[in-house]
């Protein structure tokens, strides 16, 4: 964990990336810069106005508007463990607020919004419906990020939903858009829930922000029949997490086969967490579900006889096995005796491997050219 300085209008911030991963990497790029700069020119002379900060990454915007007493929200849990470690960093950094998520946001109106602008079109779009909903009369919107990871037909997505006042130039190739209240709602949007129906007759809908909403990606249509073997075979009583959940997928696959299940859901985005919760509802109402919005698995969770998990790659721009291995060291950790983690990984992350650092038994149990399904266990 390597911390690096940014200088901000309001004086330097050290700041650091928590967990796994690349130790090079800073916690903070060009686009954090220019929507600071910008936010402290339109905030000149306004102490008293209300700020929201929507998904910060890892507290570079939280903390370098903290003198505004800034709201905070966020899909990604893992905004609240950066905190935690960045405030404590930073001896000023005193009295920022938990940030919130889309399970309760907070309420408007607010003044000025800083936003980090999503990789995913169809959750920038749903961002800035809401933010019109929640900015005051005369507030306005900065939204930010690094050119290279902007989504495609972002120019469309702005036209569409809010006013665009103002693009600043770009700088260290980041890029920052300046903007007021459009007309555009939630309400009336087509493109709020999109999904499938499995080949069970499930039906799996998910919100914008969700991997592979609108069909199942082929690493979990190769997993599939695995979680119904799988769960065929548990005894009465067993307790069954579907882990880095998505839209539940794996989870309403194992309702389907066993509907008086213990099931439990838990995704780092909280759009995933409602996504699941609303899937679950529609298809089994009456299932024993419980639904964690977190940065892996809770302690409080308990020990499981079977995880499912078909684990991220990439986190931002940043692709790789590091949020995969966190885990499955947490999996190995809430495994109930006997119990099993059963998953799907890219063939080229080589998970033959690094499963075995954290479990004792580990076996292939299918593949395809991109894909691999594995099994693994304790002693």
């Amino acid at each position: 964990m390597t911390s690096a300085k940014l200088q901000t209008p309001d004086g330097p911030l050290f700041l650091a990336r928590p967990g796994g991963g690349d130790k090079s990497l800073r916690a903070w790029d060009a686009a954090d810069e220019l929507l600071l700069e910008t936010a402290a020119t339109i905030l000149q002379g306004r102490p008293d106005a209300r700020v929201l900060v929507v998904d910060d990454h890892f507290g570079a915007l939280s903390l370098g508007l903290m003198r505004f007493s800034p709201a905070l929200v966020a899909d990604n849990a893992g905004l609240t463990e950066a905190l935690a470690l960045n405030t404590s960093a930073n001896a000023s950094a005193n009295g920022l607020p938990q940030p919130a998520n889309w399970q309760d946001p907070p309420a408007g109106p607010f003044d000025l919004v800083v936003l980090r602008i999503p990789r995913q079109a169809d959750y920038l779009a749903w961002l800035l419906r809401w933010l019109n909903g929640v900015l005051a009369g005369q507030g306005r919107i900065l939204a930010g990020g690094m050119i290279k990871h902007l989504p495609d037909r972002s120019v469309d997505v702005f036209a569409e939903a809010v006013v665009t006042e103002e693009v600043l130039p770009a700088r260290k190739k980041a890029r920052v858009v300046v903007c007021s209240r459009g007309a555009a709602s939630l309400s009336d949007w087509p493109a709020l829930w999109k999904g499938y129906v499995l080949a069970n007759g499930v039906r799996v809908d998910a919100l914008p922000a969700v991997f592979a909403r609108e069909k199942l990606d082929i690493g979990t249509r190769l997993l599939l029949p695995h979680v119904t073997e799988a769960v065929t075979a548990l005894g009465a009583g067993a307790r069954v997490l579907d882990l880095a959940c998505g839209n539940g997928v794996l989870g309403l696959q194992a309702l389907s086969v066993r509907p008086e299940l213990s099931l439990t859901f838990a995704d780092v985005s909280s759009q995933a967490v409602l996504s699941t919760r609303h899937n679950v509802s529609q298809a089994f109402p009456d299932s024993k579900a419980t639904f964690y919005h977190a940065d892996g698995i809770p302690d409080e969770s308990g020990t499981f006889d079977l995880i499912l998990l078909n684990p991220p790659f990439h986190e931002g721009g940043v692709v790789g096995d590091h949020i995969a291995l966190r885990l499955f060291r947490q999996a190995s950790r809430h495994l109930a005796p006997g119990g099993r983690l059963l998953m799907v990984g890219n063939r080229h992350l080589g998970y033959h491997r690094t499963l075995k650092r954290d479990f004792s038994k580990v076996r292939q149990l299918d593949a395809d050219p991109r894909f691999v399904v594995f099994q693994a266990g304790r002693s």
